[in-house]
């Protein structure tokens, strides 16, 4: 292994490298020790309103909480580390030697390009399992303490069950896990053979059955309908739904395993509740995000690394600017892709695909 780094990465490549990963991470510690502080503002009513203890606080939300920000501000703060010390690099005519060396720009970005990579692999990692477990522990934190303040209860929910069953709740109160004004029916086909009426469904957690409560069922033969009074009666049933179906609390596909998130998307395309684009969205993203290393990489070195006049403070102001487009086109792909049409896959690839051209252009453009 050694042989085959020293073989093609020398003395420069490793000055570089060192350069490039001990700024981002310092960069990203300050960033996280700052985003933390401001946390900790926000919300320090709430940890005392609930009594939170130390303990739950800092291995349950802020668990949860770093690795979330870590990987999020990861790719931008990686772009901001690759300009600031390359720029710097340039200032100080560092960057003229090596590729008046006959070093093409090219080779210049091998170094670059392996930290990326580095990178890309630890955060491709984190998206796939880590940064799921650990959203889990924080989402639920917040769920239990209440940090969104509004009532996450749905209400007139349509949720198809199979091919033949749709039910209908026109509120659902979480507390005693109880849906009011329930209609069942079922289709054979466009026929419908049977419609359920009733006036509440509760849940029962430890058996996991739905408990139907003061029911009238029409059954539909052709034109003969049959009707079935039990308004003072009950039974139970088992229903392929959950208390969960009828809650709505931000970023909770995050806080799903990768698999988990497969097995609702495909439960998701029968039920048709309107959740199939977020649940997509969130699973291409784990794995094209990470990929904004190497785009990013690309441009902060193509702007960086020619000395300007002014030193440093020129690429760093425009990269600033950079980091805003990206965050603002991402955020645009995400309402586009859960509120529009777009596809979610193309959401997904849309911010790394207009900064990979703004990339090359910007290549064409570098000192060689």
């Amino acid at each position: 292994m050694r042989a085959i780094l020293d073989r093609y990465l020398k003395t420069i490549d490793w000055y570089i490298i060192k350069k490039y990963l001990g700024t981002f991470m310092f960069t990203l510690g300050i960033f996280v020790v700052i985003t933390v502080v401001f946390d900790i503002s926000e919300h320090i009513d709430n940890f005392l309103k609930n009594h939170s203890s130390l303990q739950e606080i800092v291995f349950k939300y802020y668990a949860g909480f770093i690795p979330f920000y870590m990987n999020l501000l990861s790719p931008l703060i990686n772009f901001l580390a690759v300009i600031f010390f390359t720029a710097k690099m340039a200032n100080q005519t560092e960057i003229v030697p090596i590729l008046c060396s006959k070093a093409s720009f090219m080779r210049f970005l091998r170094p670059y390009f392996v930290c990326a990579l580095l990178i890309f692999v630890v955060s491709l990692f984190a998206n796939i399992y880590l940064i799921p477990f650990t959203n889990k522990l924080k989402i639920t934190f917040e769920n239990a303490h209440q940090f969104n303040g509004d009532d996450p209860t749905k209400s007139e929910v349509h949720i198809q069950l199979d091919k033949h069953t749709f039910v209908y709740v026109q509120s659902f109160d979480n507390t005693i896990h109880t849906g009011y004004q329930f209609i069942m029916e079922k289709f054979d086909g466009d026929k419908l053979r049977e419609k359920l009426w009733a006036n509440n469904i509760v849940y029962d957690s430890l058996k996991r059955i739905w408990t139907i409560k003061s029911y009238t069922i029409k059954y539909v033969n052709g034109l003969k309908e049959k009707w079935i009074d039990s308004t003072n009666r009950q039974k139970d049933t088992v229903l392929d739904m959950r208390p969960v179906d009828f809650i709505v609390y931000d970023n909770v596909y995050t806080a799903m395993s990768t698999s988990d998130l497969n097995k609702n998307i495909v439960k998701e395309k029968i039920r048709g509740t309107g959740a199939l684009k977020e649940m997509e969205y969130e699973k291409y993203r784990r794995f094209v995000y990470p990929l904004s290393s190497f785009v990013l990489t690309l441009i902060g070195v193509s702007i960086s690394s020619r000395r300007v006049r002014g030193g440093i403070g020129l690429p760093l102001g425009i990269g600033i600017f950079l980091c805003f487009a990206y965050i603002v086109i991402d955020k645009f792909a995400l309402v586009f892709a859960v509120k529009g049409s777009m596809m979610p896959l193309l959401a997904v690839c849309l911010p790394n695909g207009l900064f990979g051209l703004v990339g090359l252009y910007l290549l064409s453009k570098a000192p060689k």
